[in-house]
């Protein structure tokens, strides 16, 4: 009778244990070769200017254990997206770059991710602040709560020492220049949303509430949107695996907020 009580919770700790074994193994391994397009079909752009294209572009910081977190598919997945849905020229193949790179700053769009464990060297944070005000533009997306809002701050201080982090509020342009957005689109992992179709919670470690965050140029251009307690890359990566989720969440909120930020970023 001990055992059979005892079985039940095993089973459970095995599911929890391999569940985060599976969470690990997203969010930490390696690159993977774009030869294979996740199913994603490649287009074709005017032959006559090959490099006059948008490319979605993923920082790779030294020392950041979760760059990777959603890749590749969710870079794929939006570059396609954006193509299909505006009549921007993107690039099929985004890229993956380091900080330290020199090719980086050939670049104006930037993403990273997961930037609670964002640890930005000393020269890297030299080098996007020089890009930035030169024109560049950046995407902070996918971490939630204070602690990792605090990190994140933290970090883009070391970058703009000088330059406030400013709250976006909803009469922004950045949430209507494409799709006008009602709300400030919060999107869990796949995994909470379909949690939440009975529970009705549909955000992650207790981080209810999305907020956007900007930092702008001495000039007044927003160089810097940060993305908190949200997750827009998950609702890129994960379209095509529940069609609830993709209703929801990939298809009103996730797609619309990135498509909005990307044009504006190239209008403004």
């Amino acid at each position: 009778m001990k055992y059979r009580a005892v079985l039940p919770a095993l089973l459970i700790l095995a599911f929890v244990a391999e569940s985060l074994a599976q969470s690990w193994w997203r969010r930490n391994r390696p690159p993977v070769d774009l030869e294979d397009r996740r199913g994603v079909e490649r287009w074709e752009n005017d032959p006559r200017f090959p490099d006059d294209t948008f490319r979605f572009v993923r920082l790779r910081p030294e020392d950041h254990r979760r760059w990777a977190t959603d890749y590749p598919d969710s870079d794929l997945n939006f570059s396609y997206r954006l193509q299909q849905m505006t009549a921007i020229r993107v690039h099929p193949d985004p890229l993956v770059v380091s900080i330290l790179d020199p090719e980086m700053k050939k670049h104006p769009f930037l993403y990273t991710i997961e930037t609670g464990s964002l640890d930005l060297l000393d020269e890297e944070a030299t080098i996007l602040r020089e890009h930035l005000l030169n024109g560049g533009f950046l995407m902070i997306d996918d971490f939630w709560g204070e602690w990792e809002w605090e990190n994140t701050a933290y970090q883009m201080k070391k970058v703009f020492p000088d330059l406030p982090i400013q709250e976006l509020e909803l009469d922004h342009p950045i949430f209507s220049t494409v799709f006008p957005l009602k709300v400030k689109p919060q999107v869990p992992s796949i995994e909470v949303a379909l949690q939440g179709r009975h529970t009705g919670v549909f955000y992650e470690r207790g981080a209810e509430g999305a907020h956007y965050h900007g930092i702008f140029d001495p000039k007044g251009r927003l160089m810097v949107i940060i993305c908190q307690n949200t997750d827009l890359g998950d609702g890129w990566e994960r379209e095509g695996e529940d069609p609830y989720y993709f209703s929801e969440f990939s298809e009103k909120l996730a797609y619309p907020m990135g498509i909005n930020i990307v044009v504006y970023s190239m209008t403004h």
